[in-house]
């Protein structure tokens, strides 16, 4: 098993309405939700600020693309969202696939007791709990970060 970066990593969930925030531990042990940000001008404002309060060394968005792999309705407002974090906040941000993760935390939370309407306002915070953790456990398993690095002040491709 390699050892991980270390370092507190955010993980976003991007959604038309509301954004999921996540963050790791220093050491990348586990994943937990921090708050769903409110998806309107000040987001990006909101999770630089996230970000700069838990010290965070990188950013991974979350990328919604197809089973098959295709992009998705959702895919360029991932980037372009991925692309306005990396320009604001100066940090690496990194692009990583979450093909189920809203359905794995939808799993989750209807496992734990919770109907939809409930789970609702913290739906986005445990896929985004669910994309970090993925991520974590590829950077654990290869080696190196996983997804791919958005150069700031552009659209990734």
């Amino acid at each position: 098993m390699t050892v991980l970066r270390r370092g507190v990593r955010l993980g976003i969930d991007v959604g038309k309405a509301r954004v999921g925030v996540a963050r790791t531990d220093p050491d990348g042990l586990l994943a937990v939700p921090i708050e769903t940000v409110a998806r309107d001008a000040q987001s990006v404002t909101r999770i630089v600020a996230i970000a700069e309060e838990y010290c965070a060394m990188e950013i991974l968005v979350g990328l919604p693309i197809s089973l098959s792999g295709a992009d998705t309705a959702s895919t360029a407002d991932a980037r372009t969202f991925a692309g306005e974090l990396a320009t604001a906040s100066g940090l690496p941000v990194r692009l990583v696939d979450e093909r189920l993760s809203t359905v794995s935390a939808h799993a989750a939370l209807r496992q734990s007791g919770r109907s939809q309407k409930k789970s609702r306002s913290i739906v986005d915070q445990v896929a985004a709990v669910v994309l970090l953790q993925q991520a974590l456990d590829v950077e654990r398993h290869s080696g190196n970060p996983a997804g791919w690095v958005v150069p700031p002040g552009q659209e990734p491709a």
